[in-house]
């Protein structure tokens, strides 16, 4: 059960990233969310039933020109 009010979004919920991180592994690559979801880095997650999300970074959008 999430301890914050108000509450966290739980695993299942379209905003779940939005929950507290309660443990940080930047030297792994992962972050553990109040709600039980592991967030990657490369923005995968891994909800509590097991289930995986691919990564979701946006990838069409525009690109820096280097300076000439």
């Amino acid at each position: 059960m999430c301890p914050h009010n108000p509450p966290c979004p739980r695993a299942d919920a379209p905003d779940r990233e939005a929950a507290h991180t309660i443990a940080f592994h930047p030297e792994q690559g992962w972050s553990l969310l109040c709600n039980g979801v592991v967030l990657f880095e490369d923005t995968g997650e891994l909800l509590p039933d097991g289930t995986v999300v691919a990564p979701h970074r946006p990838t069409d959008g525009p690109r820096a020109m280097p300076a000439i």
